[in-house]
């Protein structure tokens, strides 16, 4: 990791670590969530960064994806545990960050939300050179069995590259055997979920994130205006809003058209099979030579 390439992680950190705490203050019920994820995306480009991927929030069961549609009216409501998951990319080094919001009355979800955020600092505290990725997911399992609930063990934490969101070491939320080492001069993402159920979670629902996975192939009809608007994220993962100025059909057209090629990915909500309360709390953090640098605290 070069000084001009951790510097960009910093940066995009920075901006990243104000949107997510704006975005806390922010969620409320009432509040469109698609107000809060389009106000964190124009933040992000008024300070001179881009989305590192499309800003999500999930509710209740739902874990993670859940991005809203471009015309997409669904509001917070009371009782709601909601989860913010948003990232930033300066020339493509990206910095990625969650937190979660109990809009409950009475507070029901806060020991969730506080286990979650525990199994975080828990799981930092594991950090270091040479420390093997399933001692992470063990300090995070313990944590949040311990404060009577479970870890959600089919999502992970992950690294960060440039022009990658999901790069190697996955960073299990259990302790899953020994795993790959983490070495001095990784970026890398921990995000702990906890849940009050088994802690599976599944794909439903209709996908509003995509990413393009390889090289188009030529097709019939292909619009090519809207392959070089997609092309430009340089396989970022990219939603449907992000192009509300071409034609809705052809949008439609070509999304089907890379999904069935095999060249763009569909990225579905993930829910909770049974259907329980999740949280989830995640940073992004650099292993410099001075020890872990938690980058988005």
């Amino acid at each position: 990791m070069d000084a001009y390439a951790i510097d960009c992680h910093r940066q995009a950190a920075r901006i990243a670590k104000d949107c997510r705490e704006w975005a806390v203050q922010n969620i409320r019920p009432g509040v469109e969530v698609r107000y809060i994820l389009e106000s964190i995306e124009s933040t992000i480009r008024d300070r001179g960064a881009h989305p590192g991927f499309p800003a999500q929030s999930s509710r209740n069961h739902i874990a993670a994806h859940y991005c809203s549609a471009p015309n997409d009216e669904l509001t917070y409501q009371v009782g709601d545990c909601v989860k913010v998951d948003l990232g930033v990319h300066v020339d493509g080094y990206v910095a990625d960050t969650a937190a979660s919001v109990d809009l409950s009355e009475d507070g029901r979800w806060a020991p969730l939300v506080k286990a979650s955020a525990d199994a975080l600092a828990a799981a930092i505290a594991t950090v270091g050179s040479g420390v093997r990725v399933g001692e992470i997911g063990a300090a995070i399992e313990e944590t949040i069995e311990a404060a009577g609930f479970q870890p959600v063990r089919n999502l992970t934490g992950h690294g960060l590259g440039r022009w990658k969101v999901h790069t190697p070491p996955q960073i299990p939320n259990y302790a899953d055997g020994s795993g790959p080492e983490l070495r001095e001069g990784m970026v890398f993402a921990i995000e702990p979920f906890a849940c009050n159920g088994k802690g599976y979670i599944r794909e439903c629902g209709r996908a509003e994130v995509f990413m393009m996975v390889r090289p188009p192939k030529k097709a019939k009809g292909l619009d090519r205006e809207l392959l070089k608007a997609i092309e430009s994220w340089r396989g970022l993962p990219i939603a449907r809003r992000y192009f509300q100025n071409h034609d809705e059909q052809a949008l439609e057209d070509t999304i089907g058209k890379l999904a069935r090629q095999g060249s763009l990915m569909r990225y579905p909500p993930l829910v909770e099979e049974e259907g329980v309360m999740v949280a989830q709390t995640e940073h992004t953090m650099y292993l410099g030579p001075d020890g872990v640098e938690v980058l988005t605290a």
